[in-house]
């Protein structure tokens, strides 16, 4: 964070009593009891303790921020804003573009075999993409599988066996390997996943929560500023989303800046009540993740998708 905010937060008092209805923002114990429902439902979001000597004294001290790590980052944002988006709207008068819901297909079969659902829903629903499991199909044999080195050996000692091993084949192949045994990535075919470790921290300023996000390239190397804003949605970078100090972890992050989280989280809260819902405030970090979606499409962290409030 600033300088100039962290004086601001140090003077903001405590949230003592719950705003959430009128105002959309949380008290520490709301943020605490809204992290444990996430936590329950995504086992993948821990809490985390962090450096004592910057722990918050109005958060308990094993539960300062959630962490998840190791999300996958397929692709960078120019390529998913090149495939056929389908949003909505949540704030078109935002000055910024407004924040949208979006999930995108691959082609416009995925797209019209998508599912309608209700109003509530469209507002803040995230729809991931998904993609079976493949499965290993039985192929009925359940013959006594043959000795592999038995095999090789009848195979290299028959030089006029058409399907005998050829040594100058594996030779060249192995050529092909990198120093570090795996194929050239123009050999393997196998698509280079960047990583990131996502947190949710308290800010007192705000009275929300705030997300933050380092990413990783395919060697496990930290992402620079300019590599992690390629996979950032460009309306929102260096804008909605900025390099600050993280508050608990040494270094500066990308972070979805929390100045209009409470507003938003007030749209959906009215959004629902006009459809006869009611948002229950330990259910917030799960919506809140599905709207800051749109800041960042690339990043596959939301498992939620098919959640029931």
């Amino acid at each position: 964070m600033s300088m100039l905010l962290r004086v601001a937060e140090y003077f903001t008092p405590v949230l003592k009593e719950s705003k959430f209805r009128e105002t959309g923002v949380l008290t520490p114990e709301e943020f605490v009891a809204a992290g444990e429902h996430l936590v329950h439902h995504c086992p993948t979001w821990k809490w985390q303790s962090g450096d004592k000597s910057k722990a918050k004294d109005f958060l308990p001290n094993e539960k300062q921020f959630l962490v998840t790590k190791n999300v996958p980052c397929f692709k960078r944002y120019k390529d998913v804003e090149s495939m056929k988006f389908h949003e909505y709207l949540i704030d078109e008068n935002d000055g910024e573009g407004g924040w949208v819901d979006t999930h995108y297909f691959n082609d416009a079969k995925e797209a019209d075999d998508e599912v309608t659902l209700g109003e509530e829903a469209k507002e803040v629903e995230a729809f991931a993409q998904s993609k079976p499991t493949p499965t290993v199909e039985d192929d009925g044999d359940d013959s006594e599988a043959e000795d592999i080195e038995s095999f090789v050996n009848e195979r290299l000692d028959d030089e006029n066996d058409e399907a005998a091993i050829d040594i100058t084949k594996i030779s060249e192949n192995l050529n092909k390997l990198n120093v570090e045994g795996k194929p050239s990535s123009e050999e393997s075919g196998v698509v280079k996943t960047r990583t990131y470790d996502l947190y949710i921290t308290y800010d007192k300023y705000y009275q929300t929560p705030r997300l933050w996000l380092v990413g990783y390239d395919e060697h496990n190397k930290p992402l620079t500023i300019e590599e992690m804003y390629e996979d950032i949605s460009q309306d929102h970078a260096k804008k909605t989303v900025t390099m600050e100090w993280h508050p608990h972890i040494p270094g500066m992050m990308a972070s979805v800046h929390p100045c209009r989280h409470a507003e938003m989280m007030k749209k959906i809260m009215r959004t629902m009540g006009d459809n006869g819902k009611e948002l229950e405030v330990y259910n917030y970090l799960i919506i809140f993740l599905k709207f800051v979606q749109s800041v960042i499409p690339t990043i596959t962290y939301d498992y939620t998708q098919n959640f029931s409030m």
